[in-house]
């Protein structure tokens, strides 16, 4: 089941009356005013510069250390018709920093290629052999973007074979630094450039920017328009590499995905109009707003999954053409590479529930690490997202080839997954990354031992303290609030993504009046309702199963509100980040998960109505065997107890005490086989159960607990069932 998170839910008090002063000041709702006033804007005059984007500036690139020397060498490139090579990585950051490189040096007449790393078979970062092939065929300059600063060594050996390079990234610099022509990358100690977070791409766009200054100072032509050419031809790639490369969009990123946004949703260029309506399949009456999400969500997937799938080299080409058509064909294939990579990511994650149910302790362990030789290496950093935020515990994934295994890893608030990698190096053929993310290379014969090391590495930093994920609520809503207009409205907010989030919104005493499956049981449906009021909600990436929950439960939700289209209508539509039972609900189960302890131990004795009959147990059994054809599997205990109660049988409800007993009697008489895997919370526990064939029929009367239930003098079970 899905894990739960903890929730910080922000006030909705006004104080000061600068909330109420916003609202109507700008004529906004006032969960849109507490909105700006989270997000920093304590007077109606910042909160309406925030709006309309007023404190953000393009900086001048030529702060960049390195960057007038890189512009030097390019320019001798492009005047002695040298072939140069744009080195990229293969996700999306990289994907559009190629894209964007490319396109400007064609358009400057250059002799420019490409070369991307393949995922599998080279890995990331520059590689010596990819350096040998360029200049073999004759590039004497190469630029790498997104990637670079930590090739010393590759570096080196490219200079040895007479092949210049000019390095452009973003990612943290090692305290020697490639000995490059230039060497741009705003996270340099010595750089004074005043942003140090523009993403891979838009460091590349501020190389452009710097050399078409050059260029145009040099032949004399106007130099005011410049910004506006290079953003009108550009933007969108460098808007579409600054979101999925999950950058903060604040400072300069917030202005370069605003205006990439625009250019998107007023005249996007062919690969990206030909990925829009692939991904819309046709289904979509009238385009939808482009917003970052639309990027996060829709673009950006589809842009990857070639790199994970099969070459990145794919995704480039969708930029660079201009024929709809060959853009058309791309953009199908890059939704084919999309939904293979999606059936190959849930048969992992099946396959990891299966294991865990199967042995718990892989679940309960202070580190999920898990192998295998059938992964696809390109998928399993997402799925390991989904097993971290599923069992709230930090996850490392490893997909083996032959006795060397690459690896992705996640982790939670309050540990550093790079240090706990660090602390087992020495078990590590390499390894690196960011506190919540990071990837290493692994022998197989030191598994075991790394293993083991990085848990008693977690166990030892976070001592009783179980890893956590939380959850940051911008405020609660009022039922009266969730309208079409409201979800509008936060459109004023975009672009939202990391430093700005998409506004998370709270609701509570709710009644779950709906809830069905949807997309193959990958995710869910709900129809929520509260005073009245009726409110259509999603899922995504979990089943009812998953949830564990059932209609008729009292809840609340952290979600998010946003505007569903249907065959030309609109509507307010809530999708669920997180689920909850109300505090009511979660209290009478745990009196009821106390009541079965106290008899179960034999501390107090059963009532009437929690002793099991013959009837309670035909009908628990009979239920199981239906719900597992292969009679194996996992069951919340709340939603069985609630599918059983929406038809009782003979003997009327069924309360939670007489289901355990039931199926501890069941257990004890061998007719099943019963296993706690997740104990969740009171009255919600998580049990894997088998059912065994049986031959002939089952006596409950050799249960030693059964008689004890029936003599009404219940004792502890370890000393008188053993």
């Amino acid at each position: 089941m899905i894990k739960r998170k903890q929730w910080h839910v922000g006030s909705r008090e006004d104080i000061g009356g600068t909330v109420a002063a916003t609202a109507a000041a700008l004529g906004i709702s006032y969960p849109t005013a507490l909105l700006l006033r989270r997000r920093g804007c304590d007077t109606p005059e910042a909160a309406a510069a925030f709006l309309r984007l007023e404190t953000e500036t393009l900086h001048d690139p030529f702060l960049f250390r390195d960057m007038e020397r890189a512009c030097d060498r390019l320019i001798a490139a492009l005047d002695n018709r040298e072939k140069i090579a744009v080195y990229g990585d293969y996700d999306v950051d990289g994907v559009t920093s190629v894209s964007l490189l490319t396109l400007y040096f064609r358009e400057k007449k250059a002799d420019v290629s490409f070369y991307i790393p393949t995922r599998d078979g080279e890995g990331y970062g520059v590689n010596r052999e990819a350096i040998r092939r360029l200049a073999d065929q004759g590039v004497s300059l190469i630029v790498t973007v997104d990637t670079g600063v930590t090739a010393v060594e590759e570096i080196a050996y490219a200079c040895s074979l007479g092949c210049d390079v000019i390095v452009t990234d973003h990612h943290e610099c090692r305290d020697v630094l490639p000995d490059a022509v230039a060497v741009i990358n705003p996270m340099r100690p010595d750089c004074r450039y005043p942003f140090r977070e523009l993403a891979g791409v838009g460091v590349a766009f501020k190389l452009i920017t710097a050399l078409e200054d050059r260029l145009r100072r040099r032949s004399g032509e106007p130099r005011e328009s410049l910004l506006n050419d290079l953003c009108r031809r550009y933007i969108d790639l460098v808007a579409l590499g600054t979101v999925a490369d999950v950058m903060p969009l604040r400072d300069e990123n917030r202005l370069i995905v605003s205006m990439g946004l625009r250019r998107i949703e007023t005249d996007p260029r062919p690969g990206i109009r030909a990925l829009l309506a692939a991904a819309d399949n046709g289904k979509a009456k009238t385009r939808r707003p482009i917003t970052a999400s639309v990027i996060g969500f829709t673009l950006a997937p589809r842009i990857n999954a070639a790199g994970r799938m099969d070459s990145a080299e794919r995704a480039v080409s969708l930029f660079l053409t201009n024929d709809p058509d060959r853009a058309a064909a791309v953009a199908e294939e890059l939704c084919e590479m999309n939904r293979r990579r999606q059936t190959e990511e849930n048969r992992i994650v099946s396959e990891i529930r299966d294991r865990i149910a199967a042995d718990p302790a892989i679940g309960s362990a202070p580190v999920i690490v898990l192998e295998d030789e059938s992964w696809n290496h390109g998928v399993i950093g997402i799925v390991a997202s989904r097993v971290t935020e599923q069992y709230g515990r930090p996850s490392i994934l490893i997909a083996f080839d032959g006795d060397v295994g690459k690896g992705s890893g996640r982790s939670v608030k309050g540990l550093n997954l790079v240090e706990a990698l660090t602390a087992c190096r020495d078990r590590l053929v390499r390894y690196g990354g960011h506190e919540l993310a990071a990837g290493l290379s692994i022998r197989r014969e030191e598994l075991p031992a790394f293993r083991e090391e990085l848990n008693a590495y977690v166990s030892a930093h976070l001592g009783n303290a179980e890893p956590t994920v939380t959850l940051d609520i911008d405020c609660a809503l009022l039922p009266e609030e969730i309208t079409l207009s409201q979800a509008e409205e936060l459109s004023l907010l975009e672009p939202c993504g990391t430093a700005n989030p998409v506004p998370l919104f709270f609701l509570g005493d709710l009644t779950v009046k709906e809830l069905t499956p949807i997309g193959g049981n990958h995710h869910s449906r709900l129809l929520l309702e509260r005073e009245g009021c009726r409110f259509p909600a999603v899922f995504f990436g979990a089943s009812p199963e998953d949830l564990c929950l059932a209609v008729g439960d009292r809840c609340e939700i952290a979600f998010q509100l946003t505007v569903n289209e249907f065959m030309g209508s609109r509507s307010a539509q809530l999708v669920v980040r997180d689920i909850r039972l109300t505090e009511e609900q979660e209290s009478d189960m745990r009196y009821a998960l106390d009541r079965y302890s106290a008899v179960r131990s034999g501390t107090e004795p059963p009532t009437k109505a929690e002793l099991p009959t013959r009837e309670d147990f035909a009908a628990v059994y009979l239920r199981l065997k239906r719900a597992f054809p292969d009679r194996k599997g996992s069951v919340c205990l709340h939603t069985l107890l609630r599918a059983m109660n929406e038809t009782p049988g003979p003997a009327g409800p069924i309360s939670y005490q007489k289901l355990r007993l039931t199926l501890d009697v069941l257990a004890d008489a061998g007719v099943l086989r019963i296993e706690e895997t997740d104990p969740a919370s009171p009255g919600r526990e998580v049990f894997s159960v088998a059912l065994p064939n049986l031959d002939q029929k089952v006596n409950l009367e050799t249960s030693c607990l059964y008689k004890q239930l029936t003599t009404e003098t219940i004792t502890p079970i370890s000393k008188n069932c053993s």
